[in-house]
C-alpha cells in the first residue's frame, strides 16, 4: 500500500495535469511548481520493474540446471579457466591495484563512480600517467557526478601526463532525459588480461583495514582469464557511449588463456535495457537457496518483491544473516529505509546485523554455501534501476567458505536487530522513515 501510494505521488502525468488546471485559473505560481513537480517526476522515474514471475524454480544453486538458467537469465555466460581473489579492505587491495598498473603493458581501463581528490587519488594518478608516458594506451570513464570531487590536482597530473579521460553522462540539454542514470561500476582491466571489480572507489576512506570510522570495511575481487573480456566489455560499451571511440585491438582484447581452476559470470546492468540483469541474478539465487543466504550490503532497502522473497526464503527453512551498515551509513535516506523495512523480514526469523565500526560498504551474497557473487550492485531500487554496474559470481564452496568467515569476523563489530527493539522505536525514528519513503526509488 505505501509502496503505492509513493509512487502514485511520483507520478508525472497528474502533476501536468494540475499545472494545466492552475495555468487556467492563472494561478501562475502554483502552476509554475506543479510542472516543475512533473518535470522532476518525470526525469527520475525507474526505467525498469522487479522480476515478478519464475523466480520459484526447485533448482540448487550449485547444479548445472541452475546456472544455465542464471546465465540465460542475465545474457552472462560462465567462462571456465580463471583465477580469482577476493580482497579485503584498501591496504590489501589497493597495493595490487597499483602493481597491476605498473605492470601494464599495452592497455588501462578505468570505470569510476567515485575518484577523489586525495593521497589515494594521486597515487593512482601519478601511476596511470607513468604509464601513460611509456606508451600504454590508459582510458579513464568518470561518472559526471560521483567523481566530481577530483580536483585539479589530479586532473593535471593525469591530463599532462597523457591519459585519456572521459565523462558519464554530464549534465547537458541532450542528456537531461537520463541524467539521473549514473555509472556505479568500479572496474580496472589491465592489459585486458587482469580485472578488478567491487565495492570501492579511489579515495582516501578506503584506506586501511576497517578498523574505526575512518577506514571503510569493503571487498574488492581480482580476477584473470577469458572471463575479463566481459567486464573489459561493459567498459568498452559505455566509453563509446560517452567518446563516440569503439575500444578495439589486442591490446585490449588479446586472445582469452585460461588462468586457472575457476568458471566465473561477469554479470552487467544497465537502465538502458529495461531491467536489472543483477537484480534478476540476486532474486533467483534468493528463490533456489535452500540451507543459507549471507547478504552485506550497505544500502539495503529491497521492494516489494525482493521483501517477499526473502521472507519466504526465512520461512521455508533458509538461514538468512543480513549484514548492513549501521549507524556508520554515510546515506540517510538509504538508512532510514531501511530500517522501515527489517519488521517483516525479522517476523520471519531473518536476522539482521548492524555493522557499527565504520562504514560497511561492500556487496556480497552467498548462498548455500557454494554460490558466491561480489561486484558494485546494492540491494535498492538506484542500483537496480538507475545505475550501470557489474558483479561478479561463482560457484565454490572455498571461496564461500572463505567469505562466510570474515563475515563471523564481522560480528565482532555488529549489533543484531532484535524485533521487540525494532517494535518499540520511537516516534521520531517512524516519522524519519516515513519522510525517507517519499524517495525510497531513488536510493
Amino acid at each position: 500500500m505505501v509502496a503505492r501510494v509513493r509512487r502514485l505521488l511520483w507520478l508525472w502525468w497528474p502533476w501536468a495535469a494540475l499545472a494545466v488546471a492552475l495555468a487556467a485559473r492563472q494561478r501562475w505560481g502554483a502552476a509554475a511548481v506543479a510542472a516543475v513537480v512533473s518535470t522532476l517526476a518525470r526525469l527520475v522515474q525507474p526505467r525498469s520493474e522487479a522480476p515478478r514471475f519464475g523466480l520459484d524454480p526447485d533448482l540448487p544453486v550449485d547444479s548445472p540446471e541452475f546456472l544455465a538458467t542464471m546465465a540465460g537469465a542475465t545474457a552472462s555466460p560462465f567462462l571456465s579457466g580463471n583465477s580469482v581473489e577476493i580482497l579485503h579492505n584498501g591496504d590489501a587491495f589497493y597495493p595490487r591495484m597499483l602493481d597491476d598498473i605498473a605492470a601494464a603493458r599495452a592497455s588501462i581501463a578505468i570505470e569510476a563512480y567515485i575518484y577523489w581528490a586525495g593521497e589515494v587519488g594521486l597515487a593512482f594518478a601519478r601511476a596511470l600517467a607513468e604509464r601513460a608516458g611509456s606508451g600504454v594506451r590508459v582510458m579513464i570513464l568518470l561518472d559526471a557526478v560521483g567523481a566530481a570531487d577530483i580536483g585539479e590536482d589530479i586532473l593535471t597530473v593525469l591530463t599532462e601526463g597523457g591519459c585519456h579521460i572521459a565523462w558519464y553522462n554530464p549534465l547537458r540539454w541532450r542528456t537531461l532525459g537520463s541524467f539521473n542514470n549514473r555509472t556505479h561500476r568500479k572496474t580496472l582491466v589491465v592489459d585486458g588480461l587482469v580485472a578488478y571489480t567491487g565495492g570501492a572507489g579511489i579515495a582516501d576512506h578506503w584506506r586501511g583495514q576497517a578498523r574505526g570510522p575512518g577506514e571503510w570495511r569493503d571487498v574488492m575481487v581480482r580476477f584473470s582469464g577469458p572471463a575479463v573480456t566481459g567486464l573489459q566489455s561493459g567498459f568498452a560499451h559505455n566509453w563509446q557511449r560517452s567518446t563516440g571511440e569503439v575500444v578495439h585491438g589486442g591490446a585490449c582484447y588479446p586472445p582469452p588463456v585460461a588462468r586457472g581452476r575457476h568458471a566465473l559470470q561477469v554479470i552487467l546492468s544497465s537502465p538502458e535495457t529495461g531491467g536489472s540483469n543483477v537484480q534478476t541474478m540476486y532474486y533467483l539465487a534468493i528463490a533456489c537457496a535452500r540451507r543459507s543466504i549471507l547478504i552485506a550490503n550497505p544500502y539495503f532497502v529491497p521492494d516489494d518483491v525482493g521483501l517477499d522473497l526473502l521472507v519466504e526464503a526465512a520461512r521455508r527453512g533458509v538461514g538468512v544473516r543480513v549484514m548492513v551498515s549501521g549507524r556508520r551509513n554515510d546515506n540517510w535516506l538509504a538508512r532510514h529505509n531501511s530500517v522501515a523495512r527489517y519488521g517483516a523480514l525479522l517476523e520471519a526469523g531473518v536476522e539482521i546485523l548492524e555493522y557499527n565500526r565504520s562504514m560497511l560498504h561492500h556487496k556480497v551474497m552467498v548462498v548455500d554455501g557454494h554460490w558466491l557473487t561480489v561486484g558494485t550492485t546494492n540491494f535498492d531500487s538506484r542500483s537496480f534501476a538507475h545505475n550501470e554496474e557489474s558483479n561478479l559470481t561463482l560457484v565454490d564452496a572455498r571461496e564461500a567458505a572463505a567469505f562466510t568467515a570474515r563475515f563471523e569476523e564481522d560480528l565482532a563489530a555488529c549489533e543484531r536487530v532484535p524485533l521487540e527493539a525494532w517494535r518499540r522505536r520511537g516516534l521520531a525514528a517512524r516519522v524519519w522513515e516515513a519522510a525517507a519513503g517519499v524517495f525510497a526509488d531513488q536510493v
